[in-house]
């Protein structure tokens, strides 16, 4: 196919390098020039604006940080898109301004899916990201190759702002668990507890989690490369509390990590990857959270 990828970050520029490697004919864009040039010796084409991505491919995924930004992205799209060309939109959203973008795009001829995911960078790179799609089924399956030979695994949840809606309780339940894990092992150390024992036990005991299960043993690793940064965290746990508030539910767990994490971003710690979310929660509590001397 022609595709154009907008947004060529740790995980749009995996996701190009891997559609460039699959013999797609490849239209790129992004404000950085270092990211672009990589892919441009491979072969891909560069583009000047989104429009021309549009003028030169016939399905456009972009991978983008706000809202904000998509929207403006998708109507400079929309000015050089042919009849019957597909964005599909891997960022995520709020369902709102997906369903708004998306009828704004439907009343000039285009179509819009959105498939935000999971898997981060290594993710993107080894081909095992997950999607939570929403579209109309016949965009859906008409996209669905593309998705399926970029991740393990395709959720189609239902139309148009659903797939947001589906991401964003997924992240809500990452964030929880990774913050009531770290603030329960701070809990621990303060008392003097052996932080692997209580691991330990917690496995044992039944109360574990993703990541006392799976991630948890990397906690003395500080400083690795951005994968995932806090600040793209407390953003989508913002539009988690938003998107509570407009169903009209009361979600007091998702307010406070928001506002823990929107914190911690503002503390110092926004550009850094998530795993550092350990040394935020070490500040608050005064302790050090090591498995190891």
């Amino acid at each position: 196919m022609n595709v154009g990828v907008i947004g060529l970050g740790s995980i749009g520029g995996a996701i190009a390098a891997n559609l460039l490697a699959d013999g797609h004919a490849l239209t790129v864009l992004d404000r950085d020039d270092a990211r672009v040039e990589p892919l441009v010796s491979a072969g891909a084409r560069s583009a000047a604006d989104a429009a021309a991505v549009a003028a030169a491919a016939e399905l456009t995924l972009l991978s983008l940080p706000t809202p904000e930004i998509v929207d403006g992205v998708g109507t400079e799209w929309s000015r050089g898109a042919a009849p019957g060309s597909v964005l599909l939109d891997l960022s995520t959203n709020a369902p709102s301004s997906v369903r708004a973008l998306g009828e704004r795009l439907a009343n000039a001829g285009l179509t819009l899916v959105e498939a935000p995911l999971t898997g981060g960078e290594p993710g993107a790179r080894a081909r095992k990201l997950v999607f939570f799609v929403g579209g109309d089924a016949a965009t859906v399956k008409r996209v669905r190759p593309i998705l399926d030979s970029l991740g393990r695994a395709t959720f189609h949840v239902g139309p148009l702002g659903a797939g947001n809606t589906a991401k964003l309780v997924n992240s809500l339940v990452a964030f929880t668990t990774t913050w009531v894990s770290l603030e329960g092992l701070s809990i621990a150390a303060k008392a003097g507890l052996d932080l692997p024992l209580m691991i330990d036990a917690i496995r044992t005991a039944g109360a574990s989690n993703f990541y006392v299960d799976k991630v948890v043993d990397g906690l003395d690793q500080r400083g690795r490369p951005v994968q995932f940064a806090i600040e793209l965290a407390a953003k989508d746990a913002r539009l988690v509390t938003a998107l509570a508030s407009e169903l009209g539910l009361p979600a007091p767990v998702a307010d406070t990590i928001a506002n823990g994490l929107t914190a911690a971003a503002e503390g110092g710690l926004g550009a850094r990857d998530w795993s550092d979310l350990v040394e935020w929660i070490e500040h608050q509590a005064e302790v050090v959270l090591r498995l190891r001397a």
